[in-house]
């Protein structure tokens, strides 16, 4: 059977390994607190202390942080193997790196324990991205890539609304959150469907008869190079917003509510849930947009409505209700929709040979510059003041980053209408 044969079959395996992605990478916004406030009490610290305050701050900083590190990581190593053995073998690894690490956290006992295991689940996720989008890309027709892009790109968003709405029904708590990793666990399953069902890419199988470099030596040379760094910057920028702000929403939210003495079980799950929905319709609409009004348009807008509405959430609120909700739905809309336009975008710049490693050294290269970002947060917050309104002048001054997105698009090339690279 070929891999023409099975385009629904690929689609649907490369949907559902990012969309497990996706509820990897929502689990732990919801499980940091009562995680670290566990393991900061076993370390002896006081119960609803300011000192246990700054601990899990600065843990979530660290967690977070390598998080990304290990996703940078894994972009190349399982990038460069998608490129090298093929993408259903590599995709499958993949999968069952990020998967098994993740239930692994079940048995945490320490911060530094729980940043290990995320840090090589992180390795896992961080290749599954580029070697799904390339094995879609590449068995469908051209005219389908914005649909196809828009439904991989909003995979990851439908698995945080799925986090989410088992959070809404089973609260995590101090007690209870170690059952949410061994959640994370259950994607393992679905390498036996890629295995079984899915066949391997027509145009990697024909690239490798020719190929006769290394992708890596590939996607730096002097006619991919600047395509390479462009590409590290547009996903750069979209994900410093996404973990440099958005991910630390839930965080400014229970601050507010603490310093304001409400308190709401479910507020990082209802957070999430508005969050992910807009980023799900974000992602969907985005590419379809990108495919009306070229590729470089199209960024520059998302740029501008992203920034919009970054700076409308972090300067227009100082407390938490129903229109705060509202407003982090268009802010995932917004800055979500960039996660859309990236699978479309991105298999576009690069060769067939070298599609999985430029893809993934791009999208996750980003990440890199995202965490240390996110190692800064918590000295920035505390710089600003330590409270909930510290975190407004940080985000609405880190959304700032599109204004250079809006300059660097229109040096890169237009790619509307054109065939892969072969």
């Amino acid at each position: 059977m070929t891999n023409r044969q099975r385009p629904g079959l690929t689609l649907l395996a490369a949907f559902l390994g990012w969309m497990f992605d996706g509820m990897e990478m929502g689990i732990f916004p919801l499980v940091a607190g009562p995680a670290l406030n566990e393991m900061g009490r076993a370390a002896g610290i006081a119960a609803g202390s300011e000192e246990l305050g700054q601990f899990v701050k600065e843990w979530m900083g660290w967690v977070t942080a390598l998080f990304l590190f290990g996703a940078a990581a894994g972009g190349l190593v399982f990038g460069w193997l998608g490129d090298r053995i093929g993408r259903v073998k590599a995709m499958t690894w993949s999968i069952l790196v990020y998967s098994g690490f993740t239930g692994l956290c079940y048995f945490a006992q320490e911060p530094w324990q729980l940043a290990a295991l995320r840090s090589i689940a992180a390795l896992g996720m961080g290749g599954e991205w580029a070697l799904g989008v390339a094995l879609v890309m590449e068995c469908w027709p051209e005219h389908r890539r914005p649909l196809l892009a828009g439904a991989i790109g909003a995979a990851a968003n439908v698995g945080y609304v799925v986090i989410a709405l088992i959070a809404l029904k089973f609260p995590i708590s101090d007690q209870s959150w170690r059952w949410v990793m061994l959640v994370g666990a259950t994607p393992a399953l679905l390498t036996f469907i890629i295995r079984l069902f899915i066949p391997e890419s027509e145009k990697w199988t024909e690239s490798k008869k020719t190929a006769s470099i290394s992708p890596v030596l590939e996607v730096f040379s002097s006619r991919l190079r600047g395509r390479m760094l462009l590409a590290i910057a547009f996903a750069s920028i979209a994900l410093l917003v996404t973990w440099g702000i958005v991910q630390w929403i839930p965080l400014w939210a229970s601050e507010m509510l603490r310093e304001s003495g409400q308190k709401d079980d479910f507020l990082k799950a209802k957070i999430q849930l508005a969050s992910a929905l807009g980023a799900t319709f974000g992602s969907l609409i985005a590419p379809v947009v990108g495919g009306v009004l070229g590729r470089r348009w199209t960024y520059f807008l998302l740029c501008v409505v992203s920034l919009a509405s970054c700076q409308w959430l972090f300067r227009g609120f100082s407390h938490f209700d129903f229109s705060f909700l509202l407003v982090t739905g268009l802010v995932g809309f917004c800055t979500a929709s960039f996660y859309g336009w990236l699978p479309l975008y991105l298999p576009e710049l690069f060769p067939t040979r070298a599609r999985a490693t430029g893809q993934g050294i791009a999208f996750n290269a980003g990440r890199i510059f995202a965490g240390i970002g996110v190692l800064q947060m918590a000295p920035l917050m505390e710089f600003l003041g330590g409270s909930a309104k510290a975190y407004a002048p940080a985000g609405a001054t880190i959304s700032l980053i599109y204004v250079v997105g809006m300059a660097l698009i229109w040096l890169a090339p237009e790619t509307k209408g054109r065939p892969l690279p072969d």
